[in-house]
């Protein structure tokens, strides 16, 4: 019973990761943001579990691949496509069939499916990335939709346009194969020694969430991106 716990969290991300994908396209994007939340809790939760109770194994690896293929690969390929939808036809249009012009959007899919396939063969990525999770992919797409959705910043017509969304596309699906190392949040201990940048990107979210609220999730992630190619420049190593 204990082993299959982790698993079960593991399970939970799949589900909501589902759920979400429904919600953004039935054009329930608030919903859809808290369906996203809740896949990231529970992927932090089953792995933080199986750690605790030393259950780690084989085929939680895999189940947990295959659920973050869905709720950080496939959902924001949707979300993109979606405010390309948005973005072509109308505000208030929801698709009734598929639209070409926004099926690029599934580009982030595929190379999200390539960075997961990577990373489970990839023995440098045990303490850091190379290259953008794929849940941080999820974060960015979601904060558009958000945008869109309160018209936070008066962007909501930016992040419906197709050019916006073009350029966005090559660089989300480049980020998460590229050779850039990108720290992550893990903190081994509370110290201020090296967990420098750790907690200066901590603030730093904290002043975005404070100060943009709905707006802030593609600024952090934008911040991440940023933070860890300054510390890799600053000190050339892995951050």
């Amino acid at each position: 019973m204990k082993k299959n716990i982790p698993n079960f969290i593991t399970l939970l991300n799949l589900f909501f990761g589902c759920c979400a994908i429904a919600s953004v396209l039935y054009g329930q994007f608030v919903q859809a943001f808290w369906f996203s939340f809740a896949s990231g809790v529970a992927d932090y939760l089953d792995g933080a579990c199986a750690r605790m109770l030393k259950v780690k194994s084989p085929l939680g690896q895999q189940l947990d691949s295959l659920a973050d293929m869905v709720s950080f690969g496939v959902m924001p390929g949707a979300v993109v496509y979606m405010l390309l939808v948005k973005g072509f036809s109308g505000h208030e249009a929801l698709p009734i069939q598929l639209t070409l012009a926004a099926s690029p959007a599934f580009l982030i899919t595929l190379f999200a499916a390539l960075r997961l396939a990577n990373f489970n063969i990839d023995t440098r990525q045990t303490e850091n990335f190379i290259g953008m999770p794929t849940p941080s992919c999820a974060i960015y797409t979601v904060g558009l939709l958000l945008i869109y959705h309160f018209n936070s910043l008066g962007l909501s017509k930016v992040v419906t346009n197709p050019i916006f969304l073009y350029l966005n596309i090559p660089i989300l699906c480049w980020l998460m194969v590229a050779g850039l190392p990108m720290f992550s949040l893990k903190f081994k201990n509370l110290t201020w020694a090296g967990n420098e940048i750790r907690f200066t990107f901590a603030a730093f979210s904290i002043v975005m969430l404070v100060v943009l609220r709905e707006a802030a999730f593609p600024f952090i992630i934008i911040g991440h991106v940023l933070f860890s190619l300054f510390a890799h420049l600053k000190f050339n190593r892995q951050v």
